[in-house]
């Protein structure tokens, strides 16, 4: 795609007007591309510097987060990595009554949002602490867990698609498909289900490190922007995932350069929100990109 293309794409996608929804009662104008800090409230997750397991330690993590620009905190209590270790959903719940206690006290205006892929989480995190926005993993209960194979039949109705249209929060719908036209046909059902049900606001998640191979990780990130065609916005997180150290042959603690280049490409490619561990860096490709792709930019032909 080439410079000029690059500006009109992103042109187009403010003018279908998709990067936007309503949080809490207010329009949150995603227009300007949005970073969502990770706070993994977990003893497991695949990247170690990002665990999170006292108050002390969620307080340092949202703060960190906050401060560096970050409109959203993202909380999970179930790492979802391949091999992860099962939690029981007892145990989900207590790990996030102690992070969402301790962010929601500290931040009270920061977008909080859950990620995880069980109705009675959601619900929990929506009624007891205010959370404005539920990231499910398992595309309405496909599958919870990466590395686990997929389920072809699930619900007609899913309970976690019933769940959050009953709370009337902002609903993250993530594919584990690996290829774009059958992700594509999967959300156009999910999304009008979604809407049925009378949920307004979805963000799809094209699942980078779900359900794919390092190849088709790749493959879909370079025809990322067909996903334009939905009128959503979307959410990329590639954030230090192994499409990245497995091709560089390193491990999740040498990946930052490498999702930086990945964030700069999602963005170009239409992104609305990267769903980051490195806060600071994730915000500066936004701001970088944003002005590269400003109509205002002097264009010389």
């Amino acid at each position: 795609m080439s410079y000029k293309d690059r500006i009109n794409a992103r042109e187009t996608h403010r003018m279908m007007g998709a990067p936007t929804i309503t949080v809490r009662g207010r329009l949150l104008d995603l227009t300007s591309p949005q970073v969502m800090g990770i706070l993994n409230a977990t003893p497991d997750s695949f990247y170690e510097e990002s665990r999170t397991l006292s108050e002390e330690t969620i307080a340092q993590r949202a703060d960190e987060i906050v401060g560096q620009g970050g409109a959203m905190v993202d909380i999970g209590a179930f790492s979802t990595r391949p091999g992860g270790e099962e939690v029981t959903q007892q145990e989900e719940m207590r790990r996030l009554r102690l992070a969402l206690s301790v962010v929601t006290r500290r931040h009270p205006d920061v977008i909080v949002s859950v990620d995880t892929f069980r109705p009675d989480v959601a619900r929990m995190a929506v009624e007891e602490y205010g959370a404005a926005m539920i990231n499910d993993v398992s595309e309405g209960g496909i599958t919870g867990v990466a590395g686990v194979a997929r389920r072809e039949k699930r619900e007609e109705v899913p309970a976690m698609f019933r769940t959050v249209a009953d709370l009337g929060v902002p609903y993250i719908l993530m594919s584990v498909r690996p290829r774009l036209h059958d992700m594509m046909k999967s959300f156009a059902e999910e999304v009008g289900l979604l809407h049925s049900l009378g949920v307004k606001d979805i963000i799809l998640d094209p699942g980078f490190g779900f359900g794919k191979t390092l190849d088709e990780n790749y493959q879909l990130l370079s025809e990322l922007d067909g996903l334009q065609v939905m009128g959503l916005p979307v959410l990329v997180g590639v954030s230090r995932k192994s499409m990245i150290y497995r091709l560089l042959d390193g491990t999740p603690a040498d990946a930052l350069n490498g999702t930086t280049v990945l964030h700069t490409i999602a963005l170009q490619k239409g992104a609305s929100i990267l769903r980051a561990h490195d806060v600071r860096a994730a915000v500066e490709v936004c701001r970088i990109v944003e002005k590269l792709t400003s109509p205002s930019l002097s264009i010389n032909s």
